[in-house]
């Protein structure tokens, strides 16, 4: 009887003992079905492609600009004259936009917008590479063209329209030729080159030279505006362009630097009125010379979005090639709603599509 006894509680412990060992094997199997299971069930329910949800969310922000926007446009006297007064006021576009010898003596303490804490102390030879005077005067051109370089351009045919204004600026140095003339024009009277395209298509003008001097044919004897003190990297280059195109003896573009002083009262002005952004993009910083500068402002080129604004068909980020920009250091959207509430106010013309022939 105490043998059968023992062998009961034995066969109890063993009965008991693999009832435990399936229960934790159950357990974890739920856990394994409710883990991995679920976090597949979540990927496959999560967000739309990236590129799907990029179109919407342009679509969706192109709807609301457009309700805006409207072609027929009319000027605003006293929004402009307010406008241009505010911003005169502000950052002296006329007097401080350019680097000269009368802005900037000898000894000057040069502070780059972009570095701070790198001040440049003006020399008698970085000095005598100085404008001698404000190349733009007291002079108010009455009509100004700012051709950006978007994809809105391609099939503008607005080159007539560019063409016609007193005082054309441009961007970075784009290309006028192979084809682009009839959508961009060819006339040139101010070009701005940022020194990373001088790195990048020039080899910081290390090597061979020629090549820069010749691309800057199309460009006639147009001022060719370089912010060499934004950034300590920046200088060096720039000089190079300047003494490349003095040893070259080029009949072109006459090279002048941007004044980081303006460029840092232009980041305050805009700041001032809601644009926030890490570094103010060149489109706008020419638009806001333009205003100083001109009696009507017309804007071609500046549409920050990969769809057309009539049709929706595809853009290229550039009317000559689609590479795209660096992300998080201009605001690019944020300024054209800036640019877009401007046209609204009739302060300036912002053109979008196709330019009417008559």
């Amino acid at each position: 009887m105490r043998l059968l006894l023992l062998r009961l509680l034995a066969v109890l412990f063993i009965a008991s003992f693999f009832s435990v060992v399936l229960w934790h094997f159950l357990s974890n199997s739920a856990a394994g079905l409710h883990g991995s299971g679920y976090a597949a069930e979540r990927k496959v329910a999560g967000p739309i492609k990236p590129t799907t949800s990029k179109a919407f969310k342009d679509n969706a922000i192109i709807d609301r600009l457009l309700k805006s926007y409207s072609s027929k446009w009319k000027r605003q006297e006293a929004n402009f004259a307010t406008f241009r007064s505010l911003l005169s006021s502000s950052c002296h576009a006329i007097s401080k936009a350019v680097v000269t010898q009368a802005n900037t003596p000898v000894g000057t303490k040069v502070m780059y917008d972009g570095e701070k804490t790198k001040p440049l102390q003006v020399t008698q030879a970085l000095f005598n590479t100085f404008a001698k005077e404000q190349p733009f005067g007291n002079a108010t051109w009455e009509t100004c063209a700012v051709v950006g370089n978007g994809g809105i351009l391609v099939n503008s045919s607005c080159a007539e329209k560019i063409n016609s204004a007193n005082l054309v600026i441009r961007c970075n140095l784009p290309p006028l030729g192979s084809g682009y003339e009839k959508d961009v024009g060819n006339k040139t009277n101010l070009v701005t080159a940022n020194p990373s395209i001088l790195m990048e298509k020039f080899s910081g003008l290390m090597e061979r030279r020629r090549p820069f001097v010749e691309s800057l044919r199309p460009y006639g004897d147009s001022l060719l505006l370089l912010p060499a003190f934004s950034y300590s990297h920046n200088t060096p280059v720039s000089l190079r362009a300047l003494y490349t195109l003095e040893d070259f003896g080029a009949i072109g573009p006459r090279p002048v630097f941007l004044n980081p002083e303006y460029l840092s009262s232009l980041a305050r002005f805009w700041r001032g009125r809601g644009l926030r952004f890490h570094r103010l993009s060149t489109g706008i910083i020419v638009t806001s010379l333009a205003l100083e500068l001109c009696t009507n402002v017309h804007l071609y080129g500046f549409w920050p979005f990969s769809l057309h604004p009539h049709g929706r068909k595809p853009l290229t980020n550039h009317y000559y090639d689609n590479r795209q920009s660096k992300k998080n250091v201009h605001a690019m959207p944020a300024e054209f709603e800036h640019l877009l509430r401007l046209h609204m106010n009739g302060v300036i013309r912002l053109h979008l599509g196709e330019c009417s022939t008559t």
